[in-house]
C-alpha cells in the first residue's frame, strides 16, 4: 500500500499482500500492515487495509492510501443506498461489478469477499475494472510468494478457522521474502451472519 506525499513529491508505487479464500463457512481476507514509500520507506506500521462494506462483505485495499479510502467510501455509499432503497444487502455479484467501475483507471487491485444466497464469494477486481472470482486468490506486491503458499495449503471443505490458519501463513510467506509487505497481519472472517476484523493474527499451523 502507497502513501500519498506533499503536492511537490511524487507518489511512488509501492506493494502490498492481501489474500482471500472461500471456507465452508464463510470468507476469510488476510492483509499485512505496512505502508511503505517506494517500497523502501516504512512511513506506516499499523494500517488496516480491510474494511467492511456491508454486513456481509469486505475488502482489501491497495495502492494509493487516498485513492484506497475513495473506493472504500464510494462503494459502501453505493452498498447503503442501495440497501435502504430495497430494504435488502446487494448481492456479492452487483458488489464486484460496482467495484470495478469505480476502480477503472485506478491503480488499485483489491480483493473483495463476502456471503451472499449463492454462498461464500470471493474476487479480484482489478484497474480496469475486471472482475474475476475464485476460490483463493492474493494480489499486491507480494502476490507471488501468497499465491506459491495457497497453492501448497489450500484444500476444499476448510473450516473457518483453517481457512484462517491458511490465509495468515500465505501472507507470512509473502512478509518472509517481500519488503514492502509486514508489520503483522490483519484478518476479517466474513459469514452469513457478520464480519469480524482482528487486527493482530498470526497463524497455527495447517498440517
Amino acid at each position: 500500500m502507497e502513501t500519498e506525499t506533499g503536492q511537490d513529491m511524487t507518489v511512488q508505487k509501492t506493494g502490498t499482500t492481501t489474500v482471500g479464500l472461500v471456507t465452508t463457512e464463510g470468507v476469510v481476507l488476510a492483509a499485512d500492515r505496512r505502508a511503505s514509500l517506494g517500497g523502501q520507506f516504512v512511513s506506516n506500521k499499523q494500517s488496516v487495509k480491510i474494511e467492511r462494506i456491508h454486513p456481509t462483505a469486505a475488502v482489501t485495499l491497495s495502492g494509493s492510501v487516498g485513492a484506497g479510502q475513495a473506493f472504500i467510501r464510494q462503494l459502501r455509499s453505493t452498498a447503503n443506498l442501495y440497501e435502504a432503497r430495497r430494504g435488502e444487502s446487494m448481492s456479492m455479484d452487483a458488489l464486484a461489478r460496482t467495484a470495478g467501475r469505480l476502480l477503472r483507471g485506478t491503480r488499485s487491485m483489491p480483493l473483495l469477499g463476502g456471503v451472499d444466497e449463492d454462498g461464500p464469494r470471493v474476487f479480484q477486481i482489478d484497474p480496469a475494472g475486471g472482475v474475476l472470482e475464485d476460490t483463493y486468490t492474493a494480489s499486491g506486491s507480494g502476490t507471488q510468494l501468497a499465491t506459491g503458499a495457497l497453492e501448497r495449503l489450500y484444500e476444499e471443505e476448510l473450516t473457518l478457522s483453517e481457512g484462517v490458519s491458511v490465509a495468515t501463513q500465505a501472507v507470512e510467506s509473502a512478509i518472509e521474502r517481500d519488503t514492502a509487505s509486514g508489520n503483522g497481519i490483519t484478518v476479517a472472517r466474513i459469514t452469513s451472519e457478520d464480519v469480524m476484523i482482528d487486527i493482530d493474527s498470526t497463524s497455527e499451523e495447517v498440517h
